[in-house]
């Protein structure tokens, strides 16, 4: 069984809604009609009544199985506007200004989740990465103790030293260019969790460089030493080492060369990459040179799931997103 189908197998298992602010979209509709018959999950389509309606006529969606909220007609409207308001009003947020932004579908798809009404949405589709994190950033919240969205990919490697199909989280590899200290630190806690939500086992999270445990001096070494810090007045329990060569951090037998104590023991499944240039080199590299298959990037950070879609998606890109979007819904 392929790592996807777990996740939708999964996500079938837990029940949950989701939210597709981007209802008026045909690929939101043919996914909505997958993910209906498949139970992977409850569909809320936001927008316009006729114009989704149409559409569902089109591509025989069945719309008595699946909610519509409009926002222009919702009775939730002055409710919604005003939980905004009280968000946004330190920022210089009117009411009025809420009561006309909350009608935008991706804030009425973020304020569903952060009313319950919903445990995830995915979008973007149509908009852009930053709108889709902009309207969850400000409507949702960043997660317990994180200061920073980011993404991973999970990487699916057909065999790796005797293990078929190893699954191993690279982060960060498409949102954030040059992370601090706290950034890099929220990277390594919010994949930590996003693989121990998805993976049902323990993250065993390695902070890369091209320096171990001190054998290079250099100010990018001692960002990393610097995030493994934090990382650790946050999450104590976490199994997490730095700063640690890649070798070191994957091969057991060069870890008891190079580092010893480590407690990851060469046997990481969640690498934490020092900047953007590396995570997304990384990436493409064991994509393209292991023929491993990369499932992502996917959004997270956020105190529930927000997810981002690339605007070249497929029908069947939505699902995918969709259940791994709901199995993350307990993060």
């Amino acid at each position: 069984m392929s790592v996807l189908q777990q996740f939708r197998d999964k996500a079938k298992s837990l029940k949950r809604r989701v939210v597709y602010p981007e209802g008026e979209e045909p690929r939101s509709i043919m996914a909505a009609k997958t993910v209906i018959a498949e139970g992977i999950a409850q569909v809320t389509l936001v927008g316009d009544t006729a114009k989704i309606t149409a559409l569902a006529k089109e591509h025989q969606l069945d719309l008595s199985k699946c909610t519509v909220s409009d926002p222009a007609t919702s009775p939730l409207h002055k409710e919604f506007a005003q939980e905004l308001f009280e968000l946004r009003k330190a920022k210089g947020l009117t009411l009025e200004e809420a009561e006309k932004t909350i009608r935008q579908p991706l804030y009425w798809g973020a304020m569903m989740v952060r009313k319950n009404l919903a445990d995830g949405s995915v979008a973007g589709a149509l908009n852009t990465t930053g709108d889709v994190l902009r309207a969850g950033i400000q409507v949702i919240g960043l997660g317990k103790g994180i200061t920073a969205v980011s993404s991973f990919f999970m990487m699916v490697l057909p065999e790796f030293l005797g293990e078929k199909e190893k699954v191993i989280f690279f982060a960060d590899s498409a949102v954030i260019p040059q992370p601090n200290v706290e950034q890099l630190a929220a990277i390594a806690i919010s994949t930590s969790r996003s693989y121990r939500a998805l993976m049902n086992e323990e993250p065993r999270v390695a902070m890369l460089s091209f320096s171990t445990k001190g054998s290079a001096k250099h100010s990018d070494c001692t960002k990393v030493i610097e995030a493994l810090k934090l990382v650790k007045q946050i999450e104590p329990n976490l199994i997490v080492d730095g700063e640690l060569q890649v070798d070191a951090a994957i091969i057991p037998k060069v870890q008891q060369s190079k580092a010893p104590d480590s407690p990851v023991e060469g046997r990481a499944n969640v690498l934490i990459f020092p900047d953007l240039d590396a995570g997304n080199i990384a990436y493409k590299l064991v994509q393209r040179m292991a023929k491993a298959e990369a499932i992502g990037p996917i959004v997270q950070g956020m105190a529930k799931p927000v997810n981002d879609l690339s605007r070249g998606c497929s029908p069947e890109d939505i699902v995918n997103v969709t259940a791994i979007a709901m199995t993350m819904g307990g993060l």
